[in-house]
C-alpha cells in the first residue's frame, strides 16, 4: 500500500529484544509544528526504547505540481487501492488468527483445560495456513476469507468449549468479531479481556 508514497526520510529503533509474535507494540507519533516541519517519533512500549526524526521543509519535499499530480492520481487509482486494501486486511485478519489460536493453545496456563487431541487439532491447522500464506502471499481476497472460514470451522467449536468452561483470560485475540451461532451463554465477541493488537502490513 505504501509503494507509491515519497519517502521523506527514514530512522531504525533497535534494541528491541525478541519476542512472541504480536507482542511488541510501537508507538508512533507524527508531529507537523506551525512553520510544516513534521517530527516522527517511535517508542517500544515493553522497554522504552525510543528514536525520532525531524523533516524539514527542503528535506524531500514535492513541488506544488507533483503534488497535484499525484492527488489526481489517487483519484484515477482509487478503486483499486480499495481493492489492494481490502486484500491486505483480509491476509492480516488470517495471519493474526492463525498465529493468535496456535499461541492461546500452546499456553501454559491453557494445558489443564484443553486435550492434546483438541490442541493437536488446533496446531496442525494455523500451521497449515501460516505454510499457505508463506506460499501464497499475493492472493486474491476471497481466498484469504475461505482459508480463515476454514480455520474458523477447526477452531470455533474447541475454543467455545473452553470459553464455556472457563478459559483464563477470556477468548483470544483475533478471535472473529461474531463465531457460528454466538459465544456460549450469549457472550459477545467484545467480551474477551484480552489485548486488541493491530497489525500493519
Amino acid at each position: 500500500m505504501t509503494k507509491d508514497n515519497n519517502i521523506l526520510g527514514k530512522f531504525e529503533l533497535t534494541g528491541i529484544p525478541p519476542s512472541p509474535r504480536g507482542v511488541p507494540q510501537i508507538e508512533v507519533t507524527f508531529d507537523i509544528d506551525a512553520n510544516g516541519i513534521l517530527n516522527v517519533s517511535a517508542v517500544d512500549k515493553s522497554t522504552g526504547k525510543e528514536n525520532r526524526i525531524t523533516i524539514t521543509n527542503d528535506k524531500g519535499r514535492l513541488s506544488k505540481e507533483d503534488i497535484e499530480q499525484m492527488v489526481q492520481e489517487a483519484e484515477q487509482f482509487k478503486a483499486e487501492d480499495e481493492i489492494q486494501r481490502e486484500k491486505v486486511t483480509a491476509k492480516n485478519s488470517l495471519e493474526s488468527l492463525a498465529f493468535n489460536m496456535k499461541s492461546t493453545v500452546e499456553d501454559e496456563k491453557l494445558q489443564d483445560k484443553i486435550s492434546p487431541e483438541d490442541k493437536k487439532t488446533i496446531v496442525e491447522k494455523c500451521n497449515e495456513v501460516i505454510a499457505w500464506l508463506d506460499r501464497n502471499q499475493t492472493a486474491e481476497k476471497d481466498e484469504y476469507d475461505h482459508q480463515q472460514k476454514e480455520l474458523e470451522k477447526v477452531c470455533n467449536p474447541i475454543i467455545s468449549k473452553l470459553y464455556q468452561d472457563g478459559m483464563p483470560g477470556g477468548m483470544p485475540g483475533g478471535m472473529p468479531g461474531g463465531m457460528p451461532g454466538g459465544f456460549p451463554g450469549g457472550a459477545g465477541g467484545g467480551s474477551s479481556s484480552g489485548p486488541t493488537i493491530e497489525e500493519v502490513d
